[in-house]
Formats: structure tokens, C-alpha cells, sequence
């Protein structure tokens, strides 16, 4: 039982319907195919601009979304307050770009009044691209992308390059409504399918960008999928069962509703740290930011990687542990993609027990399931 923040998940019509021979990724079958998903894609995305399909993982597709519309030494601004707000300063730095990192503990939000005070200081509007996650899933916080992004419209002339990869699908992030240039994202979270799929978002701005932009790029070319994308073809061989999945995923997400989703996703969080703090169990983001992808627990009083171990081994969940500096000091629940209510109390049900196994007594028996059960009786 995978509750982690990637791969999640897979239903079992996704699962069957990339059980297909594939087919010919030239032929016209497959061009009906990749009409479909780039449709159902904007929909999802809340967009009428590109939205482009790579082979490729998140990171992937973040790349994609800083290389093609910057060049060597453009000054950019990296928000970091997780593992990969700090890979794109590292992608970034890798380019030659001129990176200003605006840092915050990890287990903290970005503060968006850093951003306002950098973007009104460049008088000279040398800043070329602000680099911001959206979730940072190493810590589950939920940055303030609105906010920020309104700072970055103000400047007028930098970009927002948004890594959406586990918001998109779980959270609102209305692409055109707020003007946001290039979003990235992956098959493995909200999508529900199997990692393989990477997915970038491009608006007029951004393509204006493109024109001058001079980084080296070849496979990672957003220009060769566009001019593919409109003849409802891909530059290179893409994965075809991949595009199976990620038909029967998009159908399914359409049958949902946008709203039902994230209304879901809120639910799934609020019963989740609800079990947590019932548990005594300290939660590591606040909870006016935390992510809808994961939430992270600081255990004070018990181990967290015996807590991953037994879990696993006992009841057959599995939960992520923490990265870098915070390894053997958090755990991780994922509650995105194909996740429900029952999911939740399963899980939150073999923590209790794996507590109680590991001779944890900041709690009363029955009391995570309790409070789990009772978000979700009232919502």
C-alpha cells in the first residue's frame, strides 16, 4: 500500500487499459490519442495554452521549463525551502544562469515579501525568471504561489517558472487566471499513472522568451513538441502505454470535477494531520501550509525509520522517510493521486498499531482513526 508522495496510487482501468499492444506511435490512432489527453490536459491545467508531453520524470520537466527560455548568465530568483527548491538552484547554477536563492528552514514557507522586495529592487528588471516549488514534498509545505506570483506579474518583465508536480491534481493552480508562464509537473503524483510522463505548461510569455533564449537543448526542445503537439504528434518515440494511462486517468479525473478533487485532497489532509495530532505525534509544516500531497511527522518520542519499518513489514504500507539532513528524523504520509477516505483510516490504523508495537505512549488507543473518522463525518 504505497502512501507515499510518488509514484502513488495506480486504479486498476489504468492499470488494464496500459495492458494494450501498443500501437504505432506515427499512426493515426495515436494521433487521436494525443488529441485527446493535450485537450483533456489544458482542462485539467485550467489553460488554452501549450500544454506539452515530454518522456521524462518531474525533474525532467523542470529543466525543460528553465533551459528553454533563459540564456547563460540571466539573473533568476530560486525560492528553496525543501530538497527541490534546491535542485533548481542547482539546475539553474549547472546552465550558468545567475542564481539569488531566497531561503527559508525547511518546514517553513517561502515568505512571499522576500520575493516583493528583490522584484521592486531590480529597477534595471534584470531578473529574468522567478524558480519557485509549489509543494515541497521532502517537507510537506504548501507554498504561497498566488501570492508570490502577483509580486513577479508586478515586475513585468521576469517569468515564473512553476514546479507543480505534486499540486497539480490535488490543489487549484488556475494557469491562466493567474498568469503563470511555465508549470511543470509528473505522470507519478496527481495523474495516477506510472512515472515516465513529464508535463510543461508554456504561455505567450514564455514563448516570447523562447525566441532569444540561448541555452544549449536538443531532446529537451520545447519548440520540436509544439510544432509536433500541433499535428497531434511528439518530436521522439514516446512511451505509447504511458498515453493509454494517461487517457483513462484524465477521463477519470474529468468524471470527477476539478473541484471534487481538490475537495477531496483537502479532506484527505485534514483527516491526516487531524489523526496525527490526536496521536501526540508532533507535525513537521504548519497547518496553514501544509501540502496536499503529504504531510510529515517530527516524532519525538519514537523513531522514524522503526516507525517506516514496521509499518512496512507488519501491515504492508509504505511510508517515505525524510531526505538529506532530516533522514531518520521525519516520516512521510502521502495522501495523492487515486487515495480515498478508507485509505486514510487504513493506514492511520496501522500507525496506531505500529506505535503501540514500538512501546509509544503519547496516546490513547483508537484516538488517530477517531479523528480521522471524525473530518471525515463532517465534510
Amino acid at each position: 500500500m504505497l502512501m507515499i508522495p510518488g509514484p502513488t496510487p495506480v486504479p486498476e482501468q489504468v492499470l488494464l487499459a496500459m495492458a494494450k499492444h501498443p500501437i504505432g506511435h506515427r499512426s493515426g490512432d495515436f494521433s487521436k490519442i494525443m488529441e485527446e489527453v493535450t485537450n483533456n490536459l489544458k482542462w485539467l491545467h485550467q489553460t488554452q495554452n501549450d500544454v506539452l508531453i515530454l518522456t521524462a520524470s518531474g525533474t525532467g520537466a523542470m529543466e525543460a521549463g528553465i533551459i528553454n527560455f533563459l540564456s547563460a548568465g540571466d539573473r533568476v530568483l530560486v525560492g528553496d525551502n525543501g530538497k527541490f527548491g534546491e535542485r533548481w538552484a542547482l539546475v539553474a547554477k549547472a546552465y550558468g544562469l545567475q542564481v539569488d536563492v531566497i531561503s527559508a528552514e525547511w518546514g517553513k514557507p517561502l515568505d512571499p515579501e522576500e520575493f516583493r522586495a528583490k522584484l521592486e529592487a531590480d529597477t534595471e528588471k534584470a531578473i529574468k525568471a522567478v524558480i519557485i516549488t509549489h509543494s515541497e514534498t521532502s517537507t510537506g509545505v504548501l507554498n504561497d504561489l498566488e501570492t508570490i506570483n502577483k509580486y513577479v506579474k508586478a515586475h513585468g518583465e521576469a517569468l515564473i517558472i512553476v514546479d507543480t508536480v505534486t499540486s497539480l491534481g490535488a490543489s487549484n493552480v488556475p494557469v491562466d487566471e493567474w498568469g503563470l508562464d511555465v508549470v511543470a509537473s509528473g505522470s507519478q503524483k496527481g495523474y495516477m499513472i506510472p512515472p515516465g510522463l513529464g508535463f510543461v505548461a508554456v504561455s505567450p510569455k514564455a514563448w516570447k522568451a523562447y525566441e532569444t533564449a540561448t541555452l544549449p537543448k536538443f531532446y529537451l526542445d520545447l519548440g520540436k513538441y509544439k510544432k509536433d503537439a500541433a499535428k497531434n504528434s511528439n518530436p521522439f518515440t514516446p512511451p505509447v502505454n504511458l498515453f493509454y494511462a494517461l487517457q483513462a486517468a484524465l477521463n477519470m479525473m474529468k468524471a470527477e470535477g476539478l473541484e471534487n478533487i481538490f475537495a477531496r485532497h483537502q479532506r484527505l489532509t485534514q483527516a491526516t494531520r487531524a489523526a496525527v495530532k490526536a496521536m501526540g505525534l508532533p507535525l513537521f509544516a504548519p497547518d496553514d501550509a501544509a501540502s496536499p500531497a503529504i504531510t510529515a511527522v517530527i516524532p519525538d518520542r519514537v523513531d522514524a525509520e522503526q516507525v517506516r519499518s514496521v509499518m512496512k513489514k507488519r501491515y504492508d504500507v509504505l511510508l517515505a522517510g525524510g531526505q538529506d539532513h532530516l533522514k531518520g528524523k521525519i516520516f512521510r504520509i502521502g495522501h495523492l493521486g487515486f487515495v480515498c477516505d478508507r485509505d486514510i483510516l487504513s493506514a492511520i490504523g496501522a500507525l496506531e498499531g505500529t506505535l503501540q508495537e514500538l512501546g509509544y505512549e503519547g496516546a490513547v488507543p483508537g484516538a488517530g482513526v477517531a479523528a480521522a473518522a471524525k473530518v471525515f463525518a463532517n465534510s
